[in-house]
């Protein structure tokens, strides 16, 4: 069966139809999924935040390395030495 039947559910056989959720019961649903989230503690908030800015500086300091390094390079060989 393809994935796009399983997920969706079959249509064919029972002669059921479609029905769609009413918003209050969506709502309810919703409420009950959001109760089930574990939110993160102010410390382990604190920790990812570092490890974040962390890797943002890295990566910047990375990126703008290989530019000033490839810059270097185009200009050193497309600026000729014109002694002539």
């Amino acid at each position: 069966m393809p994935d796009s039947k399983a997920v969706r559910g079959s249509r064919g056989g029972g002669g059921s139809a479609h029905q769609r959720t009413s918003l209050p019961t969506f709502y309810r649903q919703v409420v009950a999924e959001l109760r089930k989230v574990v939110y993160p503690t102010q410390e382990q908030l604190v920790t990812y935040f570092i490890v974040v800015m962390v890797f943002v500086v890295f990566m910047m300091a990375l990126v703008s390395a290989l530019d000033l390094g490839f810059g270097k390079l185009v200009f050193s060989i497309f600026a000729g030495n014109s002694d002539t």
